[in-house]
Order: structure tokens, then sequence, then C-alpha cells
């Protein structure tokens, strides 16, 4: 029989770090992030390895919660530069052919004919490899930069969103296959038949269309999710086909990965059609003991406390510069701080204990900590994901760099190699599109089919 076949993502920052918050401090790192060449190289190093995608996460503003300022950020290199997506991932698409090109748009800043335009555009000029991370981001910081005051309630914010991807769905369905004709003879462009208004009206958003850009190589570019609340896994469970999950352990993992695919089913769709994948880090060695020496590093040497205070006070849209890095999180900070009960809980099944404190919750955010690791050999990390994927813990991983490119040359050098020779992984692509590929269906011609 053959054996489950795992997907690998690489997970990518347009900026000046990886997820890892010390990246640019490694001496290995390559600084080239305002250089086309640098998106260029990691590119082609992903599609040497075979990868399903690059996915580029993002934010719209510089952090600048954590005391009111963006000092901190700036002078410590917590990810204060963000390019503009669109544009890097159209230098990855000229630079690849195969592999996958995913982005992050936020529904709260974009309008749904603004994203719907932007992916499908990239989908029609990488020859079918767009996906778009939804997200529901509310930041302040991001909110001062796009003129906004008041926020919605968390579950508010998915129902707008379900509004959102009902619009920039309809809107990709808006042009039938066939509808291009191109009679130069006869000076027919295309069918006035097959191309049709959307005239969305809901409670947020109304969208007369028709989409200006033809329907695209996939039908609809691939749709990401990463919501991890009951109202996030619900949303998930409707709307996504990859979803990202950021479990800490691989116990966790199992749980997780049994409930969201039952919210599958339950939404009538095919769960196995729905692919999880967790962010993990990787830190390869030519020996086990050089790995490890590597991962010491990592964990110890490049992040300064404060660049994860800076990170956590972004994320948790709450600025801890009140508080001491040994002051515990108690009950009354996780009752006023939206969205931190969550990552205390997983903290602490994965620090053991019932004690959390601030320093523990910044570091888990800003250091390999966060997420599992994969330490050893090629053959030794190969044993861990194998492990994962064979006890359903996932479908493959998020792949997320301590340091770029090196990172990724590791993987792809010492570990893609290893699951080849077993079995589990691609050692070509055998199809053109990023559906192809992820063994996703495309969906059908327009709304009016």
């Amino acid at each position: 029989m053959a054996k489950r076949q795992m997907s690998l993502v690489g997970f990518m920052q347009a900026g000046s770090t990886t997820v890892y918050a010390g990246s640019w401090r490694h001496p290995a790192t390559e600084h080239g992030f305002l250089d086309a060449s640098y998106y260029a190289k990691l590119g082609r190093t992903l599609e040497e390895g075979c990868f399903d995608m690059m996915f580029f996460d993002d934010r719209l503003a510089m952090p600048g919660i954590y005391g009111g300022s963006v000092a901190d950020a700036v002078r410590l290199g917590a990810r204060p530069v963000k390019l503009d997506l669109s544009i890097v991932l159209g230098v990855c698409a000229g630079a690849t052919q195969r592999i996958g090109l995913g982005a992050t748009y936020s529904t709260t800043y974009y309008s749904p004919f603004h994203v719907a335009r932007t992916f499908a555009t990239l989908d029609h000029l990488s020859g079918g490899r767009a996906a778009w991370n939804v997200v529901t981001s509310v930041n302040d910081s991001e909110a001062q930069n796009y003129g906004l005051k008041e926020h919605l309630a968390h579950d508010a914010r998915y129902d707008r969103a379900d509004e959102f991807l009902e619009a920039t769905t309809g809107l990709w369905d808006t042009w039938e296959d066939n509808a291009l004709v191109l009679d130069r003879e006869n000076g027919y462009f295309a069918d006035p038949d097959k191309v049709h208004e959307l005239n969305y009206e809901g409670k947020w958003f109304s969208v007369r269309g028709p989409l200006t850009v033809p329907r695209s190589p996939q039908g609809r570019p691939v749709l990401l999710q990463a919501g991890s609340s009951g109202r996030g896994r619900d949303f998930a469970a409707r709307w996504a086909e990859l979803i990202f999950s950021g479990d800490p352990d691989i116990d966790i993992a199992r749980a997780h990965y049994k409930d969201q695919k039952e919210s599958i089913g339950a939404a009538g769709r095919d769960p196995a059609s729905v692919k999880m994948l967790p962010m993990v880090y990787t830190v390869v060695g030519e020996s086990h003991a050089h790995a490890e020496e590597r991962e010491q590093l990592f964990l110890n040497e490049l992040v300064d406390p404060k660049a994860s205070l800076t990170l956590l006070s972004e994320l948790m849209n709450y600025d801890f510069s009140g508080l001491e890095l040994d002051s515990p999180i108690t009950d009354e900070l996780i009752e006023s701080v939206s969205g931190i009960r969550g990552l205390v809980q997983n903290l602490r099944k994965h620090i053991g204990g019932d004690t959390v404190t601030l320093a523990d919750l910044a570091g888990h955010r800003a250091t390999l900590l966060q997420g599992p690791r994969f330490v050893g050999t090629g053959p030794e990390v190969a044993d861990q994901m194998e492990e994962w994927i064979e006890t359903d813990a996932c479908d493959g991983f998020v792949i997320a760099a301590t340091h770029t490119p090196g990172a990724y040359e590791d993987v792809v050098r010492l570990v893609v190699p290893e699951l080849q020779r077993r079995g589990v992984f691609r050692d070509h692509y055998t199809g053109h599109t990023l559906r192809e590929t992820l063994g996703l269906a495309r969906p059908g011609g327009s709304l009016h089919e």
C-alpha cells in the first residue's frame, strides 16, 4: 500500500526577520530583504525541494503598542519591515515554475473586489499557483494606519469575514471558463452571456461586479486559514482548503486534527480534502551534536527580551510595558486581554505547571518555543515528521526558518531526500497548478452553472 504523502510549506516574511524574531542576528542570515533576488532565491530553493508552497505572512503596521512607541521594534529589529506582498509574490512567480504562492490579506482592511482582483491576477500570471490566507486581523497599530478607531467583537469579525468570502468567491465566479472568444476576424472578444454581474448585497458589503479579471487557471485561488478559536475553526470548516495550526506538541495537534476534521465533515465537506499543517521549526545538523549546538544558539543568544515583549504586545493588542518579566499571568490579566487565554493554556501544557510568567509567554511567541522543534540529522528529523503524519496529528508541515536562506537549504539538502527515499514526499511535481499539487478539485465554471 502506498504511504501517505505529506505537504510542505515554507513560512515566509517579506521583511527583515522570519517568524523567529532573532533570525536577523544570525551570522548566516542574508540581509537581502530589500532585494528582489533574495525572494527569487528563496523560491527557487523551496521549489528545488518540491515544496507545495511558499507562504508569506503579513502585518500592516510596525509594532507600536509596547510602551506606545515603535522605538523598541525599530531598535531591536522586532519585525519593523514588511514589504507589499503583491509585488514580492510577482517576483517569486517570475523566478519559479511549479511551487504555490500564498499570502495573507486581511478582511478587515481590504475590500472583496481588491482581494479578488489581486489573487486572480496572481493566479493568471503564475500559471495557477495562487493562494490567499484569510485573516480577520484587529490590531490598534494596523487600525491607525487605515483610519479606523473601533473594532468589531471577535465573533462579529468572523460573521463579516463570511460575507467577505461570499463576495470574493462570487467575484471569481463572475466569468465562466469559456467566456473569452478572441475572434479577431469577427471582432468578438468575449461572450457577454458568460460574464455576469454579481450584485452581492449583505450586511457589511455591497458588490456589483463583474470582476475585471477573467476566470483564473485554478477556477479560484486556494483558500488558507489559521483561526484557532471556536468561531475561527467553524470558519475554517466552511471555507479553508488548507489550515495552518499552531499546536505546540503532538498530543494537542492530534486532538485539534480530530476536532477540525469532524467540523469539516459536519459542514458538509469531505475532511480528506482539507489539509492541516502545524507550524514547526527544523534545526538540522550533520550530526545530532551539531544540531543541538545550533539549537542552543537560537534559544539563548539571539532574541532580546524587549523584542519578545514588543511582539507579544502587538499580537495581543495590549501594552505589557507596565509588567515585569517575572510577573505571573493572572486570571485577572487573562480576562482583560482578548485572545490570551488559549495561548496561556497551551503554554501550561507545553512547559508543565500552572504558573506562566510574562517572560514565558513572550518567549513562546518570539523564539523557537512558539512551535514544535524537530532537531537532529536529516534522518532524525524525518523520523519526527513521520511520527506526526502516521499518528494523525497533521497532513504535513509549515516550516518556519531560524535563519534564511540557510534553514531552508538545510531541509532541502538533508531532510527532503530522506523523506523521498521513504516514499512519503514527492520527488517531482506531477501537476502544474497548486490545486493539482495539493490534490484539490478545481471549482466549477460559474455562479450560473
